[in-house]
């Protein structure tokens, strides 16, 4: 990608934050260090469903936490708000389950297309970007308008939380059921959501959730909450990944899809294995807070990471959310 000069910056001496922006992606930088970019105008190929996500994701350190087109599923990006199944359409990439006939290479990859930034700015310490999208049918309808916002907000233990937000208006004048592939047919398959693709290294690394819980038994569970820890190559050092759901949502609490093998992956999936009636007119909104953070975690190390999170989303600093 690109690395233009920047064309905005923060303003302030004592701020951490450092971007730019060269037309389609938005790179940020924490203490010097480039912690994230955020493509938000993609031009992926069709049938990746081509949709805005962060790579590469870094921790404070500068290691890398997140996986871009892998071999064996290239329409995985970073980071992204991915939907295997809206309604008919697949805004997830690649093929699509249908009920007993398995995965099919059907025409409904669809596209979340970038419309405008509406802010890119350092908030009193936490770096702001804002923007709008259209999601688009392959076959060419406009069926959801969304307005997404993230922001990266500073935190101690050598942390730091992304916060995504999307509020989505379905524009198609029908009712939508958001599903997965659970919801299809396939067992415990509920992937669909905000989606986190880690780097190899992390296969065959440690899912930790609430009370001490571990491993892929933990698919398919509802949590507040879940962790991943894995190790990386050539340092050998560790990184942790929290995902937290915003408590004050209104949603039930997230049924969760992770993986440790073959691959790393993770992420809340709130159609895992119930569709939601997305009704015209109506506008659903998902917020979630991602912590990325150096170094191994225990049970007790990933518990305080996803309360400081949760206090991140809860509108308190970093900082006093992790005393």
């Amino acid at each position: 990608m690109s690395t233009a000069a920047p064309t905005s910056s923060a303003t302030s001496i004592a701020s951490p934050f450092t971007w730019s922006d060269d037309g389609a992606a938005v790179a940020v930088s924490l203490d010097g260090v480039p912690v994230l970019t955020y493509t938000y105008a993609a031009d992926d190929p069709q049938v990746e469903s081509p949709r805005p996500y962060f790579h590469p994701i870094r921790t404070r350190t500068g290691d890398l936490v997140s996986a871009y087109r892998p071999h064996d599923h290239v329409w995985h990006k970073g980071i992204a708000w991915s939907l295997p199944h809206l309604g008919p359409d697949n805004f997830w990439g690649g093929p699509s389950y249908r009920r007993g006939q398995d995965y099919q290479w059907l025409p409904n990859n669809g596209a979340m297309r970038h419309g405008e930034v509406r802010r890119a700015a350092d908030d009193g310490g936490r770096f702001t970007f804002v923007h709008t999208l259209q999601w688009i049918t392959q076959a060419g309808s406009l069926v959801v308008e969304e307005q997404r916002s993230f922001q990266v907000v500073p935190g101690e233990d050598a942390s730091y939380t992304l916060v995504f937000d999307s509020a989505m208006t379905n524009v198609s004048g029908k009712d939508i059921h958001i599903g997965s592939p659970t919801t299809e047919g396939r067992e415990n398959a509920g992937y669909g959501g905000l989606f986190w693709r880690a780097p190899r290294s992390f296969a065959g690394g440690t899912i930790i959730g609430p009370g001490g819980a571990t491993g892929e038994e933990l698919r398919g569970q509802r949590a507040p909450w879940l962790s991943f820890v894995g190790q990386h190559d050539e340092t050998c050092r560790f990184s942790t990944v929290v995902m937290v759901d915003d408590p004050q949502s209104g949603h039930p609490q997230p049924e969760w899809f992770a993986r440790s093998e073959p691959f790393a992956c993770m992420g809340p999936a709130p159609f895992f294995s119930q569709e939601v009636l997305f009704e015209p007119g109506s506008t659903l909104r998902y917020r979630y807070g991602v912590v990325i953070a150096d170094g191994e975690s225990d049970a007790a190390r990933a518990e305080a990471l996803a309360t400081a999170a949760r206090g991140v989303l809860a509108g308190r600093s970093a900082s006093r959310a992790g005393r």
